[in-house]
């Protein structure tokens, strides 16, 4: 009779045992390389976060040391806005002998404009170029110490819109006053305009510059 090759239980077993000894080794090494890759990844985060904190404090260092040489002392800075100051009150002195001082010679001859651009046609209208330049041009420079003392003196104000806005609230007081209590005087919105758009000169030219200088 032809024997027949049976093998041993143990040898199968041996044998259905090797795949999953394989197919373990095989899960271990992709879980060291992953754990090798994620190691990596925190590695250069680290890295980049470390760079990015130095960076930082490199910035603010290079910021503080600028904020200190370009920084003016505070007695010099007292110094300056009581200066501003003083000049301010000066020219609020002159405004109102300018503005609010009655004129009964010239009660027949002012009336109120509500409509922007109506005195100044007029004034561009006489005959003589010298008015003109004397109604403009002074209405302008009534507007440039506020651009220029305002910023320095209260440097919340600093700012064009803030200027401006400022500017304008303060003459449509003052038009107001001359139409309801100044004999000879009238309000007019083109009177506003002008001051404020001096404002904003005196404000570009030196305002700025200045309160840069005092509270920077």
């Amino acid at each position: 009779m032809a024997r027949t090759g049976l093998r041993p239980p143990s040898a199968l077993r041996l044998r259905a045992n090797r795949p999953d000894k394989a197919t373990k080794t095989e899960k271990a090494g992709k879980t060291a390389k992953a754990d090798k890759s994620a190691n990596a990844s925190k590695a250069t985060k680290a890295t980049k976060s470390g760079k990015t904190g130095k960076t930082a404090k490199a910035e603010r260092g290079s910021r503080s040391t600028r904020s200190k040489r370009h920084s003016v002392p505070f007695p010099l800075r007292l110094l300056a806005m009581l200066c501003a100051f003083a000049v301010m009150v000066a020219f609020a002195v002159v405004l109102a002998r300018l503005t609010l001082e009655p004129s009964p010679a010239s009660e027949a001859l002012t009336h109120t404009n509500m409509r922007p651009g109506r005195s100044l046609r007029a004034y561009l209208d006489q005959p003589a170029l010298r008015d003109a330049v004397k109604q403009i041009g002074g209405n302008l420079l009534l507007g440039v110490p506020f651009g220029v003392l305002v910023p320095v003196v209260a440097p919340r104000t600093r700012g064009i819109l803030r200027v401006l806005l400022l500017t304008a609230t303060v003459m449509l007081l003052v038009e107001f006053a001359q139409g309801a209590l100044i004999t000879g005087r009238a309000f007019d919105i083109d009177d506003v305009i002008l001051n404020t758009t001096g404002a904003l000169v005196g404000y570009l030219l030196l305002g700025r510059r200045m309160s840069r200088a005092v509270h920077s």
